[in-house]
């Protein structure tokens, strides 16, 4: 199918629907270009998928059954190599509570977690909830101006009492894909300092990048494999977070028991909606992924002429995967920058609890003209002050 089959230039009307991202700006004029939620229908074989089990009439408490199970192991076989064991998988709700158990799992009350910054939220507020100390570790930038990881910094941070690594990979908000010899060093590290490393992979399946690939990190060595949780979903690719459909791969049965024994009582099933649009995700959208890329692909490049000729102010560094763009408005001498720009019309993410002072994110999951209409309002704002 082709991009105008798909609609992505147009949106349904998402007022009255309980919207997280249009309903925070309810009677205001205001863009939503804030959380990662797309403005795109999800592929039409998904929701054919879900009017059938829709049409069943019976909707019940669902297990991980055949359908899904196949499709997700198929999924990962296919897509990125990995030849996993049913047995290995645990169906949750959502990756931010299990990230947040994990820290109960497998660090105890003395111990401490690392990860590595600007990066999404829960990462930094789990171990907090958890009672367990953090350390945080900035990204750094390579002489050609692309964000990875600072090892040289992790060694001098790292204790005797860490435990977990919690790695963004693809890495939301900077848009990251890690290089083999990156995730290398990574599992050096970790075998090193005897981290278990928790592995958030749900942009996987958005690097718009055509030079880049994402490895997945369980795939690198079986040395890494064995101390490594994991966690992935259809839900950003597909547009579906909605039907809270997510999972994790735990290779190693004792990481695999303490999770399983921690989510217990806690963690709810999946609907079964959320198993039936996970599996036609997998089987059959991937025509409409490859379109998602093709469009994500192109407003990346509106974002990048328009910033470079119209809002030079802010720096703006390449990225590979995502659709969430990460500005760095330092220049600008905002006091409130998200603030500013909701007073002009734009909603952004406060770069603040991604560890990120002074940065903005802008989600370009959207239609061609939402996109243009807030860099334009963007561009509008600046020539206020």
């Amino acid at each position: 199918m082709t991009d105008s089959l798909y609609h992505f230039d147009t949106c349904p009307d998402r007022n009255g629907y309980g919207s997280l991202k249009w309903d925070k700006y309810k009677g205001r004029d205001i863009v939503p270009l804030w959380v990662a939620d797309m403005d795109f229908t999800t592929a039409p074989e998904i929701i054919a998928a879900l009017q059938d089990r829709l049409d069943h009439g019976i909707y019940g408490y669902t297990i991980p059954y055949e359908a899904p199970v196949k499709a997700v192991l198929d999924y990962l076989d296919r897509q990125h190599g990995y030849s996993a064991k049913a047995h290995w998988l645990n169906f949750l709700p959502g990756l931010v509570p299990a990230i947040n158990l994990c820290c109960h799992a497998f660090v105890a009350s003395d111990e401490s977690v690392m990860t590595a910054t600007p990066v999404y939220p829960p990462f930094l507020g789990a171990p907090d909830y958890a009672n367990r100390e953090l350390i945080k570790v900035p990204l750094c930038l390579t002489k050609g101006d692309t964000w990875t990881l600072d090892f040289d910094a992790m060694e001098a941070a790292v204790q005797p009492n860490t435990r977990l690594f919690i790695l963004c990979s693809p890495h939301n908000p900077v848009g990251r894909v890690y290089s083999r010899d990156e995730l290398s060093r990574l599992s050096e590290f970790c075998e090193k300092h005897d981290l278990i490393l928790i592995s958030d992979e749900i942009h996987c399946d958005l690097v718009f990048d055509q030079n880049a690939r994402h490895t997945l990190t369980a795939t690198l060595n079986e040395c890494l494999a064995a101390r490594t949780v994991t966690l992935m979903a259809p839900s950003k690719t597909y547009n579906l977070p909605g039907l809270a459909c997510a999972y994790s791969i735990i290779e190693d049965s004792k990481l695999r028991q303490q999770f399983q024994t921690t989510i217990r009582g806690i963690i709810t099933e999946v609907n079964c909606f959320g198993y039936a649009g996970c599996a036609a995700a997998y089987n059959h959208g991937e025509p409409w992924r490859q379109a998602l890329l093709t469009y994500l692909r192109d407003n990346y490049k509106i974002i990048s002429t328009f910033i470079q000729q119209e809002l030079p102010e802010i720096t703006f560094r390449p990225m590979q995967s995502t659709y969430l763009a990460w500005f760095d408005v330092t220049n600008l001498e905002l006091d409130h920058p998200v603030k500013f720009f909701e007073d002009h019309g734009v909603g952004l993410s406060d770069g603040v609890p991604f560890d990120g002072i002074q940065h903005v994110r802008l989600n370009f999951g959207c239609p061609r003209s939402r996109l243009q209409e807030g860099l334009e309002k963007m561009a509008a704002a600046l020539k206020t002050r």
